[in-house]
Order: structure tokens, then sequence, then C-alpha cells
């Protein structure tokens, strides 16, 4: 493609821009290929660099480009459809499940929480840190609060904290039979601890998803994921594997 002089067109110069650069994006370079600079790029296409910066700012937040330090900007990965939920219901931690334990030990949770799971307010409940990945890289991260009442047996375990235990209060869950669950999504930015292990600057964009497991006629586990909103969709059903293209011309496929 040549050389593009914008025209004035209704909606912001940056906006056009972008849509210029993504359709770019798609016929000329690679993923993890890196673009020319800045200097390069702004007279390709006629534009200040003020203007270009809005234009890979926008593209960075939707998922297309990704900077790297001492690199440069690069062309980013294809969104991956990740499976959020299925028609089965299961517990955290069940056969076929795509999340990897990381942590686990014992904690007051917020007030909200325990009044979720209907635990005194000063009663620690167990707490599993868990990560999911995609492409090799961490795109969730969840928090699982357990009440006590759910693994009673969990006092035979000596590991007081780790994968391991984390492990062990997922096995335990497995006891319990699962009456449903049910979840919601929104919007949401990325506290510290979240934004380190995604990869992103604290207040990014995530996809927060709540989920309750019931059992025993009450809420057993609480479940917070907190999804990077620029590397993947959430997909509920049976499309975990659902490849998510970027143009709105093309469908997932």
């Amino acid at each position: 493609m040549g050389t593009t002089q914008l025209e004035t067109v209704p909606e912001p110069k940056y906006w056009h821009l972008k849509t210029v650069l993504s359709e770019a994006l798609d016929s000329e370079f690679s993923v993890g290929e890196i673009l020319p600079n800045e200097r390069d790029l702004a007279a390709r296409f006629g534009v200040a660099r003020a203007t270009l910066r809005q234009a890979l700012e926008q593209l960075e937040l939707e998922g297309r480009l990704q900077r790297r330090r001492g690199v440069g900007t690069t062309v980013a990965p294809p969104r991956v459809g990740v499976a959020v939920g299925t028609e089965r219901h299961i517990w955290p931690g069940a056969t076929g499940d795509a999340w990897q334990p990381v942590d686990s030990g014992l904690a007051v949770p917020p007030a909200a929480v325990a009044e979720v799971l209907e635990t005194g307010a000063q009663e620690a409940v167990h707490t599993v840190r868990r990560s999911r990945t995609s492409h090799g890289r961490c795109v969730a991260t969840e928090l699982l609060y357990v009440a006590a009442a759910s693994v009673p047996d969990l006092s035979a375990i000596d590991a007081p904290s780790g994968p391991a235990r984390a492990r062990a209060v997922l096995r335990e869950l497995q006891h319990l039979e699962l009456e449903g669950q049910d979840r919601a999504v929104e919007l949401g930015s990325a506290r510290a601890d979240d934004a380190k292990e995604l990869d992103r600057l604290p207040g990014s964009p995530v996809l927060v998803v709540t989920t309750r497991f019931h059992a025993q006629g009450r809420t057993a586990v609480l479940s917070v994921a907190t999804y990077r909103a620029d590397t993947c969709r959430l997909t509920f059903g049976d499309s975990a594997g659902v490849e998510i293209h970027h143009t709105p011309e093309q469908q997932a496929s």
C-alpha cells in the first residue's frame, strides 16, 4: 500500500487513521512483526505524530498491537475465545478445567464476600488463586473464596500454602453435590496485583466475571475472575476454541 493522505472525514482523524492502520496490519504485517517508527509512519500517512499516537494507543487497547520495552510496537497475536461458561455445571478444579492453581491460604474475606457465603464477620475462609493462559500468556486471574464448611476435611492437609494446598481445597470440593451456579460479567479496571500478573498497567480495562457455586442450599464458593479485555473474548456454552478476528466484517470461525 502506498502513502495514504487522509481526507476530511466526519469522525476524528485518529479514528479514521486507526481503520487505515488496521487494514495495513491485516495485509502487510505478520504476528510479532515490528512496526516502523512513529516518524516514518506519520510521514507515510500524512498525519501529525500526536494523531498517530492516538491511533496506535487505540489499536493497542483493542489488542491489535503490543508495545514491548526495548523492542518497539509489534503486531499482537489474534484474540481467541476463552470459555467462561459451559452448559454443564462443574466445580472449579474438575476434569477439563483450564485454570492452573497458584496459591492458597486462609483469610478473612471482604464484608460483601462474607455476606454471600453467609460466614461470620471475622470468620476466615479458604482462598485459592489461579491463573489461565492462552497463546503462552496469562489472560486471566481468579480468586476463589471457599467457605470452611464446604471443605470440612481440609484440616488434615499439611500444606500451609502454595499450589499443593490449592489443589487439595479443590479436590475436597468435588465431594459436595453441586446444585447450580450463576455468574455475572462487568467491565472493570485492573487492580495492582492483577495487573502485574496480566502484564498490564494498573487501571487497564478488564472483564470481571463473578460466579457463585451453590451446594447444600447456600453459596459454597464465590469466584472472582479478572480477564484481560484486550486479548480475549469471553464465550459461553461449547465455544471454547473459537478464534476471534479483529475486523467486524469477519465472523468467528
